[in-house]
C-alpha cells in the first residue's frame, strides 16, 4: 500500500523476484506525499544518492533537488516500472483470509493478496504534542504539514515549535516575514553538511555508518541532527533568529514562556514529527498499544506475509530516505516473496 518512494521502491523490488505487485494510492498520482510538503522543501542529500536503482536524477549530481523535482521524478518512475498502480484507492482495514490478506478499501473494493506490503509512510499522522493549554488557544495552531509558504504569516508574531531540520528550515524563512522564535527543548544539534568539502551522506556511506543498526544508531544520536552549511548556526549564535527553551503553557492567546514571562502570540507551527500512518492495521492486530508495527527490520513478527517499509530506523539511518528505502525494499521483498510462493495460487503482492 502506498506509491510514493516506499511504495515504488517495494513494487520494483517484489516485480525483480517474479511476483507482481499491485500497488493501492490513496491519491491521483503515484508521487506519496510529496507534492504536499512546504514550498521551499529540498532533499537533504545529493541527487547522486538520492536516484532509483537503474533510475538516478538527471542533471548536476551533487545538487539538492527541490521538491517539485522529486515530484517528477516519481511520477516518471513509476511510469518506467510497469506496474499495476491502482489510483484513488484507500485502504481501510486489512484482515486474515486464511493464509492470504483480505484489503478492504474506502471506495468498497475487496482484494485478496498472499503478502501485504504497508509502504504508507508518516505525512498523514501528523505528531500534536501534548502542550498545557493548546487546545484552548486562541491563535492559530498549524503542523509543518499543512505549512506551505512564509506569505501565510507575514507581520505575525510566530512560534515555531520543534528542534529538527524541517523546524529549524521553516523558522529560518518565517524569520524573513514574521516576527519569530524558535521553541526547543534541547539545544539544536548541527552537523556540517558539507564537511571536508564533501557532502556529509558520502561519509555515510564509506565510513558505514548508514549500515549501523537501529540499537546503535539510538545510543549515538541522542537529538536531532539539523543538516546546515552554517547558515543556520549562523543565524542561532548571533541571535538573528530567536531560539528559547520550550514554554511552558499557552493560555488563550498568549504563551508563557519557562522563565514565567507572557507574550501574545498569533501563530503555533508545531514541526513536531510524524508517527507510522498505519490505522488500517489496527483490526489485524499487527500494531502494539501505541498504534506502532510489531516488527523486525520491517517483517511483521505477528503475521507471516506482512512487511513494512519506509519505517523511521527500521534497519539504519536512512530507513524511510530516499537514499536507503531500496535496501530495505529487497530486504522485506525477500521474506514476503518466499511466503507468497508458498501461499500459491494466490502469488501476488
Amino acid at each position: 500500500m502506498g506509491a510514493g518512494q516506499s511504495g515504488l521502491a517495494t513494487a520494483r523490488a517484489v516485480r525483480d523476484r517474479g511476483l507482481e505487485p499491485l500497488v493501492l494510492e490513496a491519491g491521483d498520482r503515484p508521487v506519496g506525499s510529496w507534492p504536499s510538503y512546504y514550498d521551499s522543501l529540498r532533499l537533504f542529500s545529493p541527487a547522486r544518492y538520492s536516484g532509483f536503482p537503474g533510475f538516478l536524477f538527471g542533471g548536476d549530481p551533487d545538487r539538492y533537488p527541490a521538491r517539485d523535482e522529486v515530484v517528477d521524478h516519481l511520477a516518471r518512475y513509476a511510469a518506467h516500472l510497469g506496474v499495476e498502480v491502482r489510483m484513488g484507492t484507500r485502504v481501510s482495514t486489512v484482515e486474515r483470509a486464511g493464509s492470504a490478506f483480505l484489503v478492504r478499501t474506502a471506495e468498497g473494493e475487496e482484494v485478496i493478496g498472499s503478502a501485504v506490503i504497508a509502504a504508507t509512510g508518516s505525512f498523514a499522522n501528523p505528531v500534536t504534542p501534548s502542550l498545557p493549554g493548546l487546545e484552548a488557544f486562541a491563535g492559530r495552531v498549524v503542523h509543518s504539514a499543512a505549512y506551505r509558504e512564509p506569505a501565510d504569516f507575514a507581520g505575525q508574531r510566530v512560534v515555531v515549535v520543534g528542534g529538527g531540520n524541517s523546524a529549524v528550515q521553516i523558522a529560518h524563512e518565517l524569520n524573513e516575514v514574521a516576527r519569530l522564535t524558535l521553541a526547543t527543548r534541547e539545544p539544536i544539534t548541527f552537523a556540517a553538511q558539507r564537511p571536508a568539502g564533501r557532502d556529509l551522506h558520502f561519509w555515510f556511506r564509506v565510513s558505514g555508518f548508514d549500515r549501523l543498526s537501529p540499537a546503535w544508531l539510538r545510543r549515538l544520536v541522542r537529538a536531532p541532527l539539523v543538516l546546515d552549511t552554517g547558515t543556520y548556526r549562523d543565524a542561532v549564535e548571533s541571535g538573528r533568529l530567536e531560539r528559547r527553551p520550550m514554554f511552558a503553557r499557552v493560555e488563550h492567546g498568549e504563551v508563557v514562556w519557562s522563565d514565567g514571562s507572557r507574550e501574545s502570540v498569533d501563530a503555533l507551527v508545531l514541526a513536531t514529527g510524524y508517527r507510522p500512518a498505519l490505522a488500517y492495521l489496527h483490526a489485524l492486530g499487527a500494531l502494539d498499544e501505541a498504534g506502532m508495527p510489531r516488527h523486525r527490520g520491517g517483517i511483521s513478527t505477528t503475521h507471516p506475509g506482512l512487511g513494512y517499509v519506509g519505517l523511521e530506523l527500521q534497519r539504519s539511518f536512512s530507513s524511510n530516505t530516499l537514499r536507503g528505502v531500496h535496501r530495505d525494499a529487497d530486504h522485506v521483498a525477500t521474506a514476503v516473496v518466499a511466503h507468497a510462493r508458498s501461499a500459491r495460487p494466490l502469488a501476488r503482492a
